[in-house]
């Protein structure tokens, strides 16, 4: 893969700031000025073109009254095409290699989400069409190459810098924590492409290999027969970045929840029943049950897959929500089935914030409302508020750093206008001047802030203002921010 150079340089276009009042914080904003030039790289250098995404940002940039924001949306969302993917034909079939950025591989989780919001075009654009198709070969690859691992190499030979782990990863690897969402989210793609197209011509004997690969992942770490045969070790690593006794986490009580390792953001789980991710779980077998009923293709199969979803999703009601003294049922993040919980919620995606994103919940469904009122509030230790914004955090950046996907997936999950605004306030606030989502940002100063070069987020800043765009359009054409 040829590396795109794209660096952003995060000094350039200083702008003024004045403190602008929102509900109940004072965050930063930059005045608007005249004229916003693109931040893209230029046409010959860009990784991916596609006419369809091209016509799609001149539609939905008209429909923006604020110039900055429009900037911003121009610059973020075909971020993934312009610098992440290595696109090519292997043995006749679509071959899409999608890195998340300044890391030179690519997460199972993060290029489902990045090429996310180009799915709706599936149908519109045949380049589009095969870049999906491309990814979904890739990631079948890279589960039959090892379905714990959650990142790889395009080059299957190719040594991990990570080879001192415990064990040591197979070639093609980067790095093998088991995580949940990473197989939730090939299924999430292959089913949503099948929706939108009606193909099924992809769902060949690898893409079947892969997908009993991960009912069979999902079935060994539930542990209720036999004894997981994952483990993970690494030397000089944060406590916070490990579980205890060498990946096997802590002890736990044989109730029907899968055992996740590590979270989305690729810290350890303190208790392994991880909620987000068991839900994301039953939702993805639902899926494989729905997409082996096309055509009457295995049944069987189909009818094992639902009631593996049944089966999680009791556990969850079950063991998962807890009575809160000021909030009523509520969701908790982790769980061990001993009775203890953890109440939080970390800004990566499948989070509890996220629920009605990823499919597992309706806005107005009750256990799902108390906990947002919950996670937004001070009770939870991970929302944080500063001089700069309020957002959810992840330990993965401290206890000071919001997390810019957080805020993104509040506005996107929010049925309120006013909320939704004071998303969009804080996101035109907090890029630091350079058009782009970060990582993560000090709570208190938008310009102290983790990766320049994050394309995921930058993807999912586009689809928040598409979603916009299409269901809310007033709040984009009212010049109010």
């Amino acid at each position: 893969m040829k590396r795109r150079k794209f660096i952003i340089n995060n000094t350039k276009a200083a702008l003024g700031i004045s403190l602008i009042p929102a509900i109940n914080f004072s965050f930063l904003e930059h005045k608007e000025a005249n004229n916003f030039v693109s931040k893209r790289p230029p046409v010959e250098s860009r990784s991916f073109v596609s006419e369809g995404v091209e016509e799609l940002i001149k539609k939905v940039k008209a429909g923006i009254s604020d110039p900055e924001l429009a900037w911003m949306f121009e610059n973020c969302y075909p971020n993934t095409l312009d610098t992440t993917v290595d696109y090519e034909e292997i043995d006749g079939k679509p071959d899409s290699f999608i890195i998340t950025g300044d890391i030179d591989a690519m997460w199972l989780r993060d290029s489902t989400a990045q090429v996310w919001p180009y799915m709706p075009l599936i149908d519109k654009d045949d380049k589009i069409k095969n870049l999906i198709l491309g990814l979904i070969n890739r990631q079948v690859k890279c589960i039959l190459t090892d379905p714990y691992a959650n990142a790889f190499f395009k080059n299957l030979n190719r040594i991990s810098k990570w080879s001192s782990d415990v064990p040591t990863p197979k070639p093609g690897v980067h790095e093998r924590k088991w995580e949940i969402d990473s197989l939730c989210y090939f299924i999430r793609l292959s089913y949503n492409y099948y929706k939108i197209s009606g193909d099924t011509e992809f769902m060949d004997k690898d893409w079947h290999k892969a997908v009993k690969l991960v009912y069979n992942t999902f079935r060994n770490e539930q542990r209720i027969e036999n004894e997981s045969p994952y483990s993970f070790a690494r030397e000089n690593s944060f406590a916070v970045s490990l579980a205890p006794f060498h990946g096997l986490g802590a002890p736990t009580r044989k109730i029907g929840m899968i055992h996740s390792i590590f979270r989305p953001s690729d810290d350890g789980t303190i208790y392994p029943f991880l909620v987000p991710s068991n839900i994301f779980a039953y939702v993805s077998l639902e899926q494989i049950s729905e997409l082996y009923n096309v055509n009457d293709y295995d049944t069987e199969f189909s009818k094992k897959c639902l009631s593996f979803s049944y089966e999680v999703k009791s556990a969850v009601e079950k063991y998962a929500t807890k009575e809160h003294l000021d909030y009523g049922k509520i969701y908790a993040y982790e769980i061990d089935g001993f009775g203890n919980a953890i109440f939080m919620d970390d800004a990566n995606v499948p989070s509890l914030m996220s629920l009605v994103y990823i499919g597992g919940h309706s806005t107005n469904h009750a256990i799902y409302q108390n906990t947002r009122r919950f996670l937004t509030s001070d009770d939870n230790p991970y929302f944080l508020k500063g001089k700069a914004a309020e957002g959810q955090a992840s330990p993965h950046t401290g206890k000071e750093n919001i997390w810019p996907m957080g805020i993104i997936l509040r506005g996107l999950t929010s049925v309120k206008d006013e909320e939704i605004i004071m998303c969009l306030k804080m996101l035109k606030a907090t890029h630091a001047g350079t058009g782009f989502m970060h990582e993560s940002f000090h709570k208190d100063d938008a310009h102290n802030y983790s990766r320049s070069w994050f394309a995921w987020a930058n993807t999912l800043f586009g689809e928040l203002i598409i979603k916009l765009y299409n269901e809310r359009p007033m709040i984009l054409k009212n010049n109010q921010f």
